[in-house]
């Protein structure tokens, strides 16, 4: 029994937090998004969602023995180990299913992006590498729960393999790069502290979750969590046509995602929020069209406009609001509603 694996909630089965789940989904058809930062007060499905995210996910195809899960399909990707033994052996496909690799409060940066071994490399003259946690990532789920209690320096580290898709260590001149394609997911409590906005600023999408305040949705929520709790396999097959359905759709975007490419009036419109908003570099008007192309291969389009810019200009902005230590980094939905629909029209 101990071995057996535990049933997972049902994603099409979570009761509202839509932004949240739209959030999630558009990082799973494009992480380098960079990763969605949840914030909220506990109890609000944070944890379940991540969860119930990778259990909804398609399984992957790997290189069978590869410490860093180099995708089958990305030779080009593939990290230095699984670049020799190709040269010298055939490797060997494998398939395997999306998990969630948890990362603890306490993890150090050797136990992050992994270590070299220097006297190996100095003896033997080859690289030894022992992955660490992003290796672990790589092609999956990575679960920060209270990131904002997280040191700044290990954030940093997270972010910067999210936005790149790779994570290079360097060791006494010795250096050695890995895939860490990931979805990441930070979760945390804003009564436990805040992020810093130059953190902030770097978490591709960012949602705020509550509690349910609306007695019907509410009763819902108790219903179903006390149905899964009596038969968890019972309820989850009253869900697996949902579940399929959005299966597809994710599979189906992810194709449609790569022949995207967006038109100047797409461009124009990722450009044009963040100025009226006063927010500083460009990180804000890249993740707005990488987030918008997402969002339309969802939607079942290759072809992205200008409000699909404006639909996600909701999980992609506020976070970056925030001017001061004393202001609040909310955004003012029905102002910037008004402007941007007088410019762009409505959605």
């Amino acid at each position: 029994m101990s071995g057996k694996k535990r049933p997972v909630y049902p994603f099409s089965a979570i009761v509202g937090q839509e932004s949240m789940k739209e959030a999630l989904i558009l990082n799973t058809i494009n992480p380098l998004i960079g990763g969605v930062l949840i914030r909220g007060e506990k109890g609000t499905a944070k944890s379940t969602a991540v969860r119930a995210l990778a259990d909804l996910l398609p399984e992957r195809e790997v290189v069978q023995g590869c410490a860093c899960g180099c995708q089958w399909d990305r030779r080009d990707d593939y990290c230095p180990d699984c670049v020799e033994k190709g040269e010298s052996d055939v490797l060997t496909r494998a398939v395997v299913p999306m998990r969630v690799v948890e990362l603890p409060l306490s993890s150090t940066e050797d136990r992050v992006a992994g270590t070299l071994d220097i006297e190996h490399a100095i003896s033997t003259g080859r690289k030894k590498f022992e992955p660490g946690v992003l290796a672990k990532a790589n092609g999956n789920i990575l679960y920060v729960d209270e990131v904002n209690l997280l040191d700044d320096h290990i954030v940093d580290l997270l972010l910067d393999a999210a936005a790149m898709g790779v994570n290079h260590i360097e060791r006494e001149g010795i250096s050695y790069s890995h895939p860490s394609r990931f979805i990441l997911v930070g979760t945390m409590n804003p009564e436990e502290g805040d992020l810093r906005p130059q953190l902030l600023d770097r978490f591709g999408l960012a949602v705020d979750v509550e509690a349910e305040h609306d007695e019907m949705r509410r009763m819902d929520i108790i219903t179903r969590r006390m149905e899964f709790e009596k038969d968890p396999e019972g309820f989850r097959r009253d869900f697996e046509g949902e579940q399929e359905e959005l299966r597809g759709r994710i599979v189906e975007a992810r194709s449609l995602v790569r022949d995207i490419v967006p038109g100047r009036e797409v461009v124009h419109a990722a450009v044009r929020i963040p100025l009226h908003l006063g927010v500083d570099g460009h990180r804000a008007d890249l993740t707005l069209i990488k987030a918008a192309c997402a969002y339309a291969a969802w939607e079942g389009r290759t072809d992205v406009t200008p409000q699909d810019v404006v639909h996600v200009s909701k999980i992609v902005m506020p976070h970056r609001m925030r001017r001061n230590p004393f202001q609040d980094s909310t955004l003012n939905t029905e102002e910037l509603d008004a402007w941007l629909q007088s410019t762009f029209g409505r959605e």
